[in-house]
């Protein structure tokens, strides 16, 4: 059953009976469900009603939108939602309820023991955007004073999905957490001997303030795969696994790209018409401001233009030009100031390496820039304004698009906030500028 395709599962969940399904469910990715049931819609309440709960608690786990797995909860699952529930971990369930309005959650927490409850509730204080709304509480921690065999005793007490799948943490009675433990080490080791003996005090940590995007770059720096969340006294409240990084990096990642093009961090394809639109319009207002600074611009050298009309025809190559030149800049830099690679010590080394890259590349672009547009005129001084025109706009666009995302991050404001809008602002009003200025130093020899 180890091969199953998709459509194999598909017919399974339709036509096969519990028991057909219950023996080849070890083989089935929750995942898998998850997109025939987005695919047959109209079947979710078949194929849903046949898998066991913890099957189902995996699925709603697997939904990214919390409205979706929200819905999967209460509507198509309600008489079952209690069980299902008792399933997920708290730290998915923390982050469906934390998105919820104050009638659905009472709902949802009504149906959880004390306990759960109590955790759920504690989870919802921390901010969701630091390592205290990323941690879970399902973790196994034993007590310093222990042996090998206390600790083997109370594994084998513990139920299988409380196991833990790597690492077991070391706390003192005071919840202080004082290493970490392998469970090979544990088998390898005597019964009596003290398990502060094969402790691994060097553990690194996470503080429980620390920002999800803080915490993704710890997780990538040392490869890890968990990691224990604490407080300022060192007391352990919980771990970050490695599939919530990979989470914050996707999120993390659609929002600086959509900050970048002057929209809302938060829209997504399957946004609403109206939150696509409040995403969008307030940067294009700002935008549309920009490029009227940018036809004013155009409109002091009217009189330069109307004598040499080929002129219009070039300049939006120079400012087009420009505007890739500096968004190639642009991405770069924001990139390198999210991974923590640009600090005092190699910021201006960067800096005169994207002034000669912007050199280099407007030399060769204006080179070509330059033949075509003698060509075009069957001017030679034409062709020396765009070529001149065009390196000048190329070394502007990668000071612009080194500049504008360090001064934002300077500001303490996210340096992907719509810096493409500011660096085309840029682009545009200085391509403009210089190659319309100089056609007017040249205009004598334009006109011949």
């Amino acid at each position: 059953m180890s091969n199953l395709t998709l459509k194999d599962i598909e017919e399974l969940l339709r036509k096969g009976n519990k028991e057909q399904i219950e023996e080849a469910i070890d083989s089935i990715h929750p995942a898998d469900i998850l997109e025939i049931i987005h695919d047959h819609p109209d079947h979710a309440d078949l194929i849903l009603s046949k898998l066991p709960n913890d099957m189902i608690a995996d699925i709603i786990e697997e939904e990214d939108d919390e409205d979706d797995q929200y819905t999967l909860l209460t509507s198509l699952l309600k008489d079952r939602q209690r069980e299902i529930l008792d399933e997920m971990s708290d730290d998915e369930l923390a982050d469906i309820v934390g998105e919820l309005d104050e009638e659905e959650k009472s709902q949802v927490l009504s149906n959880l023991d004390h306990d759960d409850k109590q955790t759920i509730e504690n989870l919802l204080t921390y901010d969701p955007e630091t390592a205290g709304g990323l941690m879970t509480t399902d973790y196994i921690s034993i007590r310093a004073k222990n042996t090998v065999l206390d600790t083997l005793n109370y594994l084998h007490s513990a139920s299988l999905e409380d196991l833990p799948k790597y690492y077991l943490y070391v706390v003192d009675k005071d919840g202080i957490l004082k290493g970490v433990v392998s469970l090979r080490d544990i088998v390898e080791s005597s019964f009596d001997t003290p398990i502060l003996d094969i402790t691994n005090e060097n553990v690194k940590t996470i503080n429980y303030l620390e920002d999800q995007e803080d915490v993704a770059k710890t997780f990538m720096k040392y490869s890890f795969i968990m990691m224990p969340v604490v407080d300022d006294e060192n007391r352990m409240l919980g771990i970050i696994e490695i599939d919530d990084i990979m989470d914050v990096i996707e999120d993390e990642t659609t929002e600086d790209i959509n900050l970048m093009a002057g929209m809302s961090g938060e829209e997504r394809v399957d946004s609403t018409l109206v939150e696509s639109y409040i995403s969008r319009v307030p940067w294009l207002i700002v935008n549309l401001a920009t490029a009227v600074m940018a036809a004013a611009v155009v409109d002091k050298f009217s009189g330069t233009i109307a004598k040499v009309v080929s002129l219009a025809s070039i300049m939006s190559i120079v400012t087009g030009m420009g505007g890739n030149a500096g968004t190639q800049s642009l991405t770069i830099l924001v990139r390198g100031l999210s991974l923590g690679e640009i600090d005092r010590d190699n910021a201006l080394k960067i800096f005169f390496k994207e002034v000669g890259v912007g050199l280099l590349t407007g030399i060769t672009i204006g080179i070509f820039v330059g033949l075509g547009s003698w060509w075009f005129a069957h001017n030679p001084w034409f062709g020396l304004v765009a070529a001149l025109a065009m390196i000048l706009n190329m070394v502007a666009a990668n000071i612009a698009g080194y500049l504008v995302p360090v001064v934002l991050r300077k500001c303490h404001i996210d340096p992907a906030l719509a810096s493409g809008v500011f660096v085309t602002t840029v682009t545009d009003c200085l391509g403009f500028l210089f190659f319309l200025g100089l056609a007017t130093l040249f205009l004598p020899l334009l006109v011949q």
